[in-house]
């Protein structure tokens, strides 16, 4: 199937610095292209891949799971490690949660992860039913587009497929008994006004992991995609400060760019 315009995936050859960006479920590399810009164009290696069944229709999802979204982002960190002598994870949402899965399992080889609005837990009634209620309801309402600027659109599914949601919800329970195994420095951005992942998300999340280097940074004028929102120049300039803070030297590469 052909991906959505602007769903693509992305990568930029900088350089010893990378960083692999995460997407959301039902979303897109188009929700981090911003980000992943911005990056680019002070010099770092990055890389924003595209989950198996996103960016192109739901039906696509349907067939995919968990473990499908992680393997594609494990194999793009694998990438990056062999490329860079430094590398930090960042995600948003479900890539939040795919970037403290990465952190837990691969320890000191990542240097830091930044995660914005991270997802944590399929919440209210309706996850008790998706074991039963996935064989009897293809689709439900879509998640995509929670964003307070005017004008900004999210390109993603306007379905979520419920086999892909009760994959998602088991992926949440994995995660949370493997937050204390995340150690690495950790700047966690979250928006009071979210309408898909709650506060509690993030209070549970800095509440478990291991990290002593934490830092939260509430984002006031922002819905969930703050990547996209009144916020994301804040969420890139700190994630900026980050890198330069852990990877000294990293300034030294601004301006060096060889292709995106």
């Amino acid at each position: 199937m052909p991906v959505l315009p602007g769903a693509e995936p992305y990568r930029h050859e900088g350089g010893e610095v990378g960083v692999l960006l995460c997407h959301g479920f039902t979303g897109s590399p188009q929700s981090l292209r911003p980000w992943a810009e911005y990056l680019a164009e002070r010099g770092l290696t990055v890389s924003l891949p595209l989950l198996p069944g996103h960016g192109t229709r739901w039906e696509d999802m349907a067939v995919t799971g968990w473990e499908d979204w992680y393997a594609e982002v494990e194999r793009a960190l694998e990438e990056l490690l062999a490329r860079c002598t430094t590398v930090f994870v960042f995600g948003l949402s479900m890539g939040g949660a795919l970037t403290l899965r990465l952190a837990a399992r691969h320890g000191d080889r990542i240097a830091g992860v930044v995660v914005v609005n991270p997802a944590n837990k399929v919440h209210g009634l309706s996850a008790y039913a998706l074991p039963v209620a996935r064989h009897l309801v293809r689709t439900t309402k879509g998640l995509t587009s929670d964003i307070a600027k005017p004008g900004v659109e999210e390109v993603g599914y306007d379905r979520v497929p419920l086999h892909a949601a009760h994959s998602v919800r088991k992926f949440f329970r994995l995660v949370d008994k493997e937050l204390p195994q995340v150690t690495q420095p950790m700047v966690l951005l979250h928006s009071p006004q979210d309408h898909v992942v709650p506060p509690v998300d993030s209070a549970r999340i800095l509440g478990r992991v291991s990290s002593t280097d934490l830092r939260e940074i509430v984002l006031e004028q922002s819905y969930h995609v703050a990547t996209l929102d009144y916020d994301a120049e804040r969420i890139f300039e700190e994630s900026w400060a980050f890198i330069g803070r852990l990877a000294p030297g990293v300034e030294a590469t601004k301006g060096i760019t060889d292709g995106g």
